[in-house]
């Protein structure tokens, strides 16, 4: 895995870690026999959580992606101006 890649999935991780009520997406088989409205349920209303669960997950990688980015910025600036500037 490249290094880039190991920070992004080590981000992930931590934010993950902070989250209180993390769910998982619900099983396409949950209804007996196999099929979700089996059980009485909704098909719309099991797709739309199911959708909400990817986004949330999805804006977490994003979220890593970007702090990854902030703080590749963050060291090539002070790599490229010679660090922090003297007080």
């Amino acid at each position: 895995m490249s290094d880039r890649r190991q920070r992004i999935h080590s981000l992930v991780v931590a934010l993950l870690a902070h989250q209180s009520d993390l769910e998982l997406l619900d099983d396409d088989r949950s209804g007996p026999g196999g099929h979700p409205l089996a059980g009485g349920g909704d098909a719309g209303s099991w797709l739309e959580r199911n959708r909400r669960v990817v986004q949330r997950y999805q804006s977490l990688v994003r979220s890593a992606v970007t702090l990854d980015a902030l703080i590749e910025q963050e060291l090539g600036s002070d790599q490229l101006g010679g660090g922090a500037p003297s007080a």
